[in-house]
Order: C-alpha cells, then structure tokens, then sequence
C-alpha cells in the first residue's frame, strides 16, 4: 500500500483556502491512502464556537476528494455534535464510506480539555487488508491506549506538535512502532499557527523494528506499507505474545 501525507503549512481558520492548498498540493500525486494533519482545515485552534464544522464542511471535502482521487484519505478536523466539540479523524474510503475517531487524550496544556469532548472508543480501520488504529497528537503520549492486542497493522498519528517538543514526537513515534511490532505514521503539520507556534518538518513512516521508511519531497512523505514483510517479521520476533495480561477500560 502506498501512503502519501502532506506536510501542510495550516491557513489558520480559514477553510476554503485549506480545501483549496490541499488539492493544489495533491493534484499530481497518486496513492492508496492520503493523510492529512489534525485540524487540517483550521489549524490546532480552540476558538471551536468559530471554527467547528456544524454541516461537516471537512467530511465533505474529504469525500468528494477521495471520490475524484480514488484514494482514501484521513485527517482530523474540529466538530461540533449536538452542542459539543469533538477533535474528530475521519477515514474515508472512495466508496464514500466513512470511520471516524473522537481525540481520546485532549491536551490540557492548551485547554483542549476544557473545550473539546473525550472520545470514548478505540478505532480500528480495515483498508485494502491493513488494519489502521487511528490516533491524534497528544494520543501519542499514552502508550497504554495504542497498546498492541493482535488488532492492527499500523498505527495513524496526525498531528499539530510544535517544534518546542518535537524530540519527544519523534521518539515516541519509534517506540510505538518498537513495541507494537507495526508500522507507525506520524503525520505533523508545519509553519507557524494563530499562536505564533512554529512546526518543523518531522513526519516519519517507521517499520516495526524503529527504521525509517518514508520517502520525502518537497512538502510531500511517503511509504510503502509492506503487509507480508510485516507478518514475516511477526513470525520471527513474537513479542507481543509475552506482554502483560490486562485490557484497556475507556
């Protein structure tokens, strides 16, 4: 499977040149799967009341794109439900069918927590026989939540992680990887957000053993996500069988 995510400098609050920057960027690229960052419409932004989607505006986008691209696409954007805020990452198939998954762990440093609704289900989707674990930004602290229980493939992180901290995404990135024997994608934005936060390039594609798999240029990473590769690896290194015995409760 190829993935294709975009390294995107975020309009803040302003959606229709996002739409538009993202198909710009796109327009030449074929994939399997594209991927897009949190809040790829907004920017990271807790003004919700202002920017949320209240008629799926992004949703829309993400269809009528993956329809005209034959190509999945992914990325998370601000909505509000029946008067609350969710940080929502759709999946959406070029069928139209769509998957989404409510951020988990809101970043309370930001007061994500105090705006924004919790998710309250873990989300695995099945694509072209890959099995995804949707994850946003701050998820990736919670090692716990990703853990591995013979479900998934891949791990999906997008992200807005400013260049402050941006050791500790990449770390972190590696590890999940390590210690789910999977594959992770940590898709971060760049430029500089409505807070004068700045984001460095630092999207990565690691193999279940912590090595880099993606490709970049210009504002465009890619990988090839090799199924069998991975089993055979499984086969050879079945540490997941010898890990603790315990489930995780929402």
């Amino acid at each position: 499977m190829k993935i294709v995510a975009l390294n995107q400098d975020i309009f803040w609050k302003d959606k229709n040149k996002n739409f538009k920057l993202i198909e710009d960027q796109l327009q030449k690229e074929t994939a399997d799967l594209f991927l897009l960052p949190e809040m790829f419409s907004t920017g990271f932004c807790m003004d919700a009341a202002e920017v949320s989607d209240k008629n799926e505006e992004s949703l829309e986008f993400l269809k009528n794109i993956s329809k005209e691209k034959n190509a999945a696409f992914c990325g998370s954007a601000s909505v509000e439900v029946e008067g609350k805020f969710y940080n929502r990452m759709y999946f959406v198939k070029p069928n139209s069918e769509v998957s989404f998954y409510d951020k988990r762990h809101l970043f309370s440093f930001s007061g994500e927590d105090e705006i924004y609704t919790a998710g309250e289900e873990r989300v695995i989707v099945k694509y072209l026989g890959i099995r995804f674990l949707l994850q946003v930004c701050y998820d990736l602290r919670f090692p716990v939540f990703a853990r591995n229980n013979g479900d998934y493939d891949a791990i999906i992180y997008v992200a807005n992680w400013p260049q402050k901290r941006v050791e500790a995404w990449e770390h972190l990135l590696k590890a999940r990887a390590i210690e789910n024997l999977s594959f992770v994608f940590g898709l971060n934005r760049i430029g500089t957000d409505g807070n004068d936060l700045f984001y460095q390039e630092s999207s990565h594609c690691f193999f279940a053993d912590g090595k880099e798999i993606a490709d970049k240029k210009g504002n465009l990473v890619s990988a090839e996500l090799n199924l069998e590769e991975l089993k055979d690896f499984r086969n050879h290194f079945q540490f997941l069988n010898d890990g603790d015995d315990f489930e995780i409760k929402l």
